[in-house]
This record gives structure tokens, sequence and C-alpha cells, in this order.
């Protein structure tokens, strides 16, 4: 499980640690109002331990949940989603502040550090559709606003190759307990440190202000 931070909009060595200069992607142009209770948003991009990781560290985050998108509920489990032949995508749900973190800025972190969307039906070293980049907007906001931002940074060329992320629906099923919280629970696994901790640590530099 896991994903390449090369190539996001940033400046990394190959080996995936955060070189000496790191500028992320420009911000959205369109945001969801910031306004109202908690909101959420669901976004897949390689394995969930990774994108929790990162998402956990974002202030006004109050909770980031992995599971699968895109599939149905009877299928929803690791052993079946690993076949490839399911549907889903690994996903986090994301439950924020929105007086404290934007949509648009959540997803500035999703195609910034936190994934490569160039990658299609993959994140290296995971091969496999459950692996893709996908957003699963919650409401008609948030579908317009990542149909906006996807288009201004392909406009902007903002990554060497085409973004291949795509803009789907269909529900969220939490992961298994033993998926929760990866991260915290195991800093010291090898995946995690190989592919998860650079990703953190590249957001720390390049959103220094967001980071808790």
């Amino acid at each position: 499980m896991g994903t390449s931070i090369a190539a996001l909009g940033w400046a990394f060595v190959s080996t995936g640690a955060v070189a000496e200069r790191a500028v992320p992607i420009p911000a959205a142009k369109l945001d969801v109002p910031r306004a109202g209770n908690d909101q959420v948003a669901v976004f897949a991009g390689g394995c969930f331990w990774g994108l929790e990781a990162v998402f956990e560290h974002v202030r006004g985050v109050r909770s980031v949940q992995s599971g699968y998108a895109g599939g149905t509920a009877t299928t929803a489990t690791y052993d079946q989603v690993s076949t490839e032949r399911t549907g889903h995508a690994e996903a986090v749900r994301i439950v924020y502040d929105p007086a404290q973190v934007s949509y648009a800025t959540l997803l500035r972190v999703f195609f910034s550090v936190a994934h490569d969307p160039t990658q299609l039906n993959r994140q290296t070293p995971d091969v496999g559709p459950s692996y893709r980049s996908a957003v699963f907007p919650q409401t008609p906001q948030q579908r317009l606003v990542a149909r906006r931002y996807m288009a201004q940074l392909g406009a902007a060329k903002a990554y060497p190759r085409a973004i291949v992320t795509k803009i789907e629906g269909g529900a969220f099923y939490p992961a298994e307990a033993y998926h929760q919280d990866f991260w915290r629970k195991n800093p010291t696994h090898p995946y995690i440190v190989r592919w998860d901790k650079p990703k953190v640590a590249a957001f720390r530099v390049g959103f220094p202000a967001l980071a808790r």
C-alpha cells in the first residue's frame, strides 16, 4: 500500500524526501462557502494509510477515517477490495470545520502532497483500480469546486503529465479497525517510513500555517 510523491507540483528528490525548495500548487480560485456545521470530504489516492496520515495533521480537521468508496456494502472489505474487482477505491472520509479550513484548501493538500494525481490506477508501489485517484463530492458545491480546480490545475500545467483524477459518486464504507490510525499506531512500519512520512514532512514544509 502507498504512493510516490514525486512530481506533485513540488520539488522532490528522487528518494521521496523533501527537497530544499517545496512550493505548493496554486490555490483554487473557487471555494465552498465557509459556513455552517462540520462538513465531510471524501478523497481517494492510493493507500489510505498515507492519506489519513496527511489529513490528520491539517488544522481544522476533526477526524479522518480510512475506508472504501465507489462500490457496494457487500464487498467493502479489504480482502475483497484487494481483488481489484469490486469497484471500490481506498479512500478517506474527512470531517472538518469549515470555519477553520475550507474544502478547496483540503483539495489543494490532496493534489499537492497526499498523492500523485497523474498516476492512473496506481500509486507507486501499489497497482490496481482500488488505488486510483478520485474525488467523491458530498454536495453539488463540492463537485463544482473540484471540477473547476482540476481544470485550473490542468490549464496551469501544474504537473509534468496530465491529471487522471476522476470525480465519482458512491457511498463510503469504513475499513477494518486495524487500518484506522495506522500511522499513529505503527510509526516504525517500513511502509509508513518509506512512503508516508515523506508526505507528512512535505505537508509541514509547504503548509506551515495549516499544520498542527
